[in-house]
């Protein structure tokens, strides 16, 4: 039987994705059914199967629902708090009386390939209690000093604000691209039918770049759910768990606690909290 050429061109990078993708994911999920640990780690023999009892005691573990909700609660508020901020850069941008365009791109993009770990040095020092800059601030309209990062109701919203700044400019980049491809003579023709700014926005530029939404938002909650870096850095979970995200949740029971089976039981309910939400996201862009 004669295979198709193209079979051969494409055979490297399949191999490649079942070995280093696929076989891993089947591994992971495989180890969720068990109870790995430290000691099966050192002697094999003591791992067990133990069937869905990682799952059964994620329902009954507080600290699994507290990351969930934390979870949720950054990604209900960030998320669209970061779509919006990120349309709205790309609207300011992509204006034709915006001038040095190109030196505005990068300069917006910047905090998305800066490191964390400096970007993190910055913001706790702008968060800093005593002599934080958005303290002082706050200070001259009268307003006392906030705990950013040691007070468990402004936690989550500093982290959220950190994040917001940090990757905005990735989902901005997308925009201005969308806005780019929408022909110019819809706006000269609204224009001369008397359409205002605003009913050119509404009924021009938002229809058009319904596929363009879908792909930020879908991107954005895949991004959101995985929140790790920003809470392992700024406040290790802290204070009380405020922070504590799934991800990392994962990662200490992982990696700190080795219980490695347990952390791929979590791993997998993100994984069906992530493909559920990109298939409504799907969804409400088809009706």
């Amino acid at each position: 039987m004669r295979r198709n050429p193209a079979f051969w061109f494409v055979a490297p990078a399949l191999t490649l994705l079942a070995v280093f993708f696929f076989l891993p994911v089947a591994a992971a999920f495989a180890l969720s059914f068990t109870d790995f640990d430290i000691y099966a780690l050192a002697d094999i023999r003591r791992l067990r199967f133990v069937g869905l009892d990682n799952y059964r005691r994620l329902l009954g573990d507080p600290q699994f629902w507290q990351a969930l909700r934390n979870t949720l609660y950054f990604v209900v508020v960030s998320g669209p708090l970061s779509v919006l901020v990120s349309l709205a850069a790309a609207l300011l941008v992509n204006h034709r009386l915006t001038p040095f365009k190109g030196l505005f791109r990068t300069l917006l993009f910047l905090p998305v390939v800066t490191t964390l770990v400096a970007v993190a040095v910055v913001w706790r020092y702008l968060y800093q209690p005593r002599y934080g800059i958005l303290n002082h601030l706050l200070g001259g309209f009268g307003i006392e000093p906030v705990d950013w990062l040691g007070d468990p109701d402004w936690a989550m919203p500093a982290i959220i604000l950190m994040a917001v700044w940090k990757n905005f400019g990735f989902n901005m980049i997308v925009f201005i691209a969308g806005l780019q491809s929408i022909p110019e003579s819809l706006y000269e023709a609204a224009s001369i039918d008397g359409a205002g700014a605003r009913q050119q926005f509404l009924y021009i530029t938002l229809p058009l770049l319904a596929p363009t939404f879908l792909f930020v938002a879908v991107i954005t909650v895949i991004g959101h759910f995985q929140l790790f870096a920003e809470p392992y850095v700024m406040t290790q979970g802290g204070p009380a768990g405020s922070t504590l995200s799934l991800a990392l949740l994962m990662y200490q029971q992982g990696f700190r606690w080795w219980n490695l089976g347990y952390a791929a039981a979590i791993a997998f309910v993100l994984f069906g909290l992530v493909g559920s939400t990109t298939v409504f996201l799907a969804l409400i862009r088809r009706k």
